[in-house]
């Protein structure tokens, strides 16, 4: 029975259902943000919702029951229990909030889609890295913060009146979201030669620290696949010294079955 259920859930069909129905499950959350497919195809959408809750919590029981205890050993499978279990929340009246985290179920894609796994798993690896590019960001950021208030402080209060203003407003420098008519012109206005600093921290910030991020995940990523490669391959020479060590006493038995025959003709022919 434990058998026949774990065949199951490892099967490329079992996965492949499931990833269906997380999809379908996602695109009918997304249609009940609707008022006017909610009124004329609401009660179908719920069913659906419904149907896709039970088909996820069947294949969490069935995983405990062929993985017991060790079905928490993974990260992924306590991540789709988590999921699955804020879904079974009462959703009642003043739970609004439980309710909208419905959607979390489109996440477990993640889970089950291998290419996705890999670039999550990358991106944790690559968390420690990153500990020193925040920390360097965060002091440019304090630096700037600083600088920006005294210097402009005075004359442009609700941008850079305080260093929290500050560092929000160079946080949106930092994005290039309207850094120059909105925020860099104005201030030139009343200080010429403040492009000076926000070239200067737009080249350290937005194209020298960021792109270290960028380096660090891709770096992680590129170790991520070696090591699934490295598995792989100690796989198959795995495999491959099985099959040599069969052929080994394949020809032993041919051997011996030659010495048997030739041992008789001998003895036939005396």
């Amino acid at each position: 029975m434990v058998a026949t259920l774990q065949r199951l859930v490892e099967s490329t069909s079992f996965q492949r259902f499931i990833i269906a129905v997380i999809v379908i499950n996602a695109i009918t959350l997304g249609l009940e943000t609707s008022p006017m497919v909610m009124s004329q195809a609401g009660g179908m959408l719920l069913a659906l919702d419904r149907a896709a809750l039970f088909i996820f919590v069947v294949e969490i029981v069935m995983k405990l029951i062929v993985y017991r205890l060790r079905f928490f050993s993974s990260g992924w499978n306590v991540f789709d229990f988590v999921i699955v279990a804020i879904t079974l929340a009462p959703t009642g009246e003043g739970l609004q909030v439980l309710r909208s985290l419905r959607i979390l179920r489109a996440l477990r894609l993640i889970s089950v889609v291998p290419s996705m796994r890999k670039v999550v798993n990358a991106l944790l690896k690559a968390i420690p890295g990153m500990g020193s590019v925040v920390t360097l960001l965060l002091l440019v950021f304090y630096v700037a913060s600083v600088m920006t208030t005294k210097l402009f402080g005075g004359d442009f209060p609700e941008w850079f009146g305080t260093i929290g203003a500050s560092f929000y407003t160079l946080f949106q420098v930092m994005t290039l979201e309207s850094w120059s008519m909105g925020i860099a012109r104005p201030v030139m206005e009343a200080h010429p030669y403040a492009w000076v600093f926000f070239v200067a921290f737009i080249l350290l910030t937005t194209f020298a620290v960021l792109n270290l991020f960028i380096a660090i995940v891709v770096d992680a990523m590129s170790e991520a696949e070696h090591d699934e490669q490295e598995k792989t391959r100690a796989l198959v020479d795995v495999d491959h010294n099985e099959v040599l060590t069969e052929l080994r006493a394949l020809r032993m038995e041919l051997a011996a079955l030659r010495n048997e025959r030739t041992a008789n003709r001998q003895g036939v022919s005396a």
